[in-house]
């Protein structure tokens, strides 16, 4: 595009919205023209994330308020089951990047059940294009609705999905264990997410139940070309952002670690934020601090035809934020990478 992109964020007063800001602050080729947040309507955007004071931001409205023909693209980050109904009301003009869960699910009855609740725009999911970039880019590059992947399913789907497609494991026996900072409950004040409740405490939630296992359950089987059931458990631990996913996999007749790790290394060869480590080399969440980067490594199980294959993402980037971004960039025509190069915040 010869002009800067002119954006709305919807919902920009939660941990998502913050980042999306931070991250559309340093992109050379968007301007933020709105901000919405219904409480925190009428606050300077300081007032309510001092550490973007001084940008020039504009001050937070209601979705009511913003002229959406003054802009060429929408990221959501509007709470989950509320963002179906904002969308199917918004111009046809723009592109829309939705981060919540509501256009995930292809399949409406699936939504109902995982969400309780009937989808209220099956038109719109009909037409939206599930965003884990590396493996849809012509698909989101010709859309205008992007349905943004989950935290937890990004780093799983990026590991797993050319192994099953290639048929380097087996898709039955998957386990994946997985591992967050708070920032993945959002910023919702809650008493289980109080400091005294959270610090030097690690904690298994949604045990066999977890809203992101459809999802998963939905990308795996698709590369498969076969139904994949899997054991997902997420946990909860004493850090602002990251997770790390551990994943136990059985392998297919003929393979071993070797062929795991070159099947992700020729899948993902090139691709400027998905990396495959040696495994005397596994990747932490710290070294993804901040980026918009997937890191995989994979290793050899004492169990005999099984291996161990680990993955880490910064939740509110590569798991929100960074990844809307990406995609956002693809179906403005623009460079993937643009506002997305920034290195790890270490220590």
């Amino acid at each position: 595009m010869a002009t800067r992109a002119r954006i709305a964020v919807l919902g920009a007063s939660g941990y998502t919205g913050a980042e999306t800001l931070r991250l559309a602050l340093g992109h050379p080729a968007l301007e933020v023209r709105h901000l919405t947040a219904e409480r925190q309507a009428g606050k300077p955007v300081a007032e309510v994330f001092p550490h973007l004071a001084g940008r020039g931001l504009p001050d937070l409205v209601k979705i009511a308020d913003v002229p959406f023909d003054e802009v060429d693209a929408v990221v959501c980050c509007l709470p989950h089951g509320t963002t179906q109904e904002v969308v199917a009301a918004l111009p046809g003009h723009l592109k829309v990047v939705d981060v919540s869960a509501d256009f995930r699910l292809a399949d409406p009855q699936v939504y109902a059940q995982t969400y309780g609740r009937a989808h209220a725009a099956p038109h719109l999911q009909a037409e939206a294009v599930y965003g884990l970039t590396e493996h849809v880019r012509d698909e989101v590059r010709a859309t205008r609705l992007v349905a943004n992947p989950g935290c937890y399913p990004t780093g799983p789907q990026l590991a797993l999905k050319p192994l099953l497609h290639d048929q380097a494991i087996e898709p039955d026996g998957i386990v994946i264990d997985a591992k967050s900072g708070v920032s993945g409950a959002g910023r919702a004040a809650k008493e289980s997410l109080l400091f005294t409740e959270v610090d030097e405490g690690l904690h298994a939630y949604g045990i066999g139940t977890h809203r992101h296992l459809p999802e998963i359950e939905q990308g795996l089987s698709e590369a498969a070309g076969e139904a994949v059931r899997v054991s997902f458990t997420p946990h909860l631990v004493p850090m602002s952002r990251g997770i790390l996913a551990t994943m136990y996999v059985r392998l297919a007749a003929g393979a071993d670690r070797g062929t795991l790790e070159q099947v992700l290394r020729e899948s993902y060869a090139g691709e400027p934020f998905v990396g495959v480590r040696p495994a005397t080399r596994p990747p932490s969440t710290r070294e993804v601090r901040g980026t918009n980067l997937a890191l995989i490594s994979v290793h050899d199980d004492r169990l005999h035809g099984h291996a161990v294959i680990v993955a880490v993402i910064d939740n509110l980037v590569k798991g929100a934020a960074g990844q809307a971004l990406q995609n956002l960039n693809l179906m403005l025509g623009l460079d993937e990478t643009a506002g997305l190069g920034a290195s790890a915040v270490f220590p």
